[in-house]
């Protein structure tokens, strides 16, 4: 498994493009903007890009996803039905359409990696968390030490403590690649998280 990392000043988000090494088929997630140098990364190592993962539909996620289609013709944006469809100045994902739904238990293959959704709500509606091996892309439903924000529209603080209960309870530990911030592991934030403590006592 092949992971690199673009970080976008536009928004202060994390972009990851997801590989298979032997393969070199590659999934680029949450393409905020910064284009070019996504594009430069693809090239330098001779990936295949086969889809775009949107693990939710803020315009910090999805700045890029119009022009990365154009780059490479024909390739599927996944995203959760919460998010689709909407057009406001938040979340504008009419304008991404057509996308690829999926939902909680989907697996996506990149080349030979299984990638499986996780529905998370509460920072949205259709927020994911994507697991693939020892992997966690966890968007924005949890932080080092923080999580995301819950009052924006669609955003639910009862819904986000029961989604980070499902992920504290996840057997064994996980890298987290979070949409903002450092990168931290679950057994980090089980230990040192105060939203996941709390969620994992309710």
């Amino acid at each position: 498994m092949i992971i690199k990392y673009v970080y976008i000043p536009n928004g202060y988000t994390n972009c990851y493009i997801l590989a298979d090494e032997k393969t070199k088929a590659a999934a680029i997630i949450d393409p905020g903007d910064d284009v070019p140098e996504i594009m430069e990364m693809v090239k330098k190592d001779k990936l295949d890009v086969r889809a775009i993962f949107l693990t939710h539909g803020h315009y910090d996620h999805v700045g890029g996803v119009a022009a990365l289609r154009k780059k490479y013709k024909d390739i599927p944006v996944y995203l959760h039905p919460e998010d689709a469809g909407k057009d406001t100045e938040l979340m504008p994902t009419r304008a991404l359409a057509p996308v690829t739904l999926w939902r909680d238990g989907d697996v996506v293959m990149v080349g030979e990696l299984q990638v499986e959704v996780l529905h998370t709500p509460g920072h949205s509606a259709g927020s994911v968390t994507l697991r693939c091996q020892d992997v966690l892309f966890t968007g924005d439903t949890l932080f080092t030490q923080s999580v995301g924000r819950t009052d924006f529209p669609g955003g639910s603080q009862e819904a986000l403590m029961a989604s980070l209960k499902r992920l504290g309870e996840l057997e064994g530990d996980y890298q987290v690649l979070p949409g903002h911030d450092t990168f931290t592991s679950l057994d980090q934030e089980r230990q040192w998280n105060p939203y996941l403590k709390q969620a994992l006592k309710g």
